[in-house]
């Protein structure tokens, strides 16, 4: 059998509690990307400032949105968005009969950052892990994500307009402001690249993973090596 699971993911689950509630809407006001429109959709959770707290993909299931996101972090992710709930009829907790499954190829499922990350979807937590081989996989695309490559910098810095990650017609959300202000003054000084491990600048490194000799770095954008710059992230 072909290892589909990804291991380091958990699945946040927000469902109504009352006929009235619409869980796409509450998260609408929070979260970067529209939700309500084809899911799914790669999405942030942003500080005020507009600072990456939480990445994350998000699912439809019925009048129920599923949060595909970082294992270690999900417990933290579950009570920020109980934090905004406030009275409203919402459950918002980890399904642990769900997880989160890849594999290369086409399929129907492409990821939405990237159809080059290929095929992604959420089923039963069974099977042998593939986080290595997804690991080198999305590296290998030049794809950041995550607390330890992405959290504390600005969303735009992320690729997340070039990655899909970012709608700038959806209205409102917590670090709006400062996003749709880069965007309009084109300011995004500095981005996120996968680099070769040996051209990691240390002051500028985010994370290294010496098995694949490469490292993710934050960099000016007149610092980044011609090299390490993919199709898909235009600096022109």
């Amino acid at each position: 059998m072909t290892a589909t699971l990804l291991t380091s993911r958990a699945v946040i689950r927000l469902s109504p509690q009352d006929e009235g509630e619409d869980v796409r809407q509450f998260l609408q006001g929070l979260v970067t990307n529209d939700v309500t429109g084809a899911l799914p959709v790669w999405a942030a959770l942003l500080s005020p400032q507009g600072k990456v707290l939480f990445d994350f993909v998000v699912w439809g299931d019925g009048g129920d949105l599923l949060i595909d996101c970082e294992a270690a972090g999900a417990e933290a992710l579950a009570k920020r968005l109980s934090l905004y709930r406030l009275r409203r009829k919402i459950a918002i907790g980890i399904d642990p009969a769900l997880g989160v499954h890849w594999q290369p190829g086409d399929g129907g499922n492409p990821d939405p950052r990237l159809p080059a990350l290929s095929q992604r979807w959420l089923g039963e937590p069974a099977g042998d892990s593939a986080e290595d081989a997804w690991l080198a996989h999305r590296l290998a695309h030049g794809l950041c994500e995550g607390q330890s490559e992405l959290a504390d910098l600005l969303w735009l810095e992320c690729n997340a307009a070039e990655l899909n990650g970012v709608s700038f017609t959806k209205g409102c959300y917590v670090g709006q402001e400062n996003t749709a202000r880069m965007n309009w003054r084109q300011k995004v000084n500095r981005r996120l690249v996968v680099v070769p491990l040996g051209e990691s600048d240390p002051a500028r490194q985010r994370a290294s993973y010496p098995a694949l000799n490469l490292a993710v770095d934050h960099r000016r954008i007149e610092d980044i090596p011609p090299g390490a710059v993919p199709a898909w992230m235009p600096l022109g």
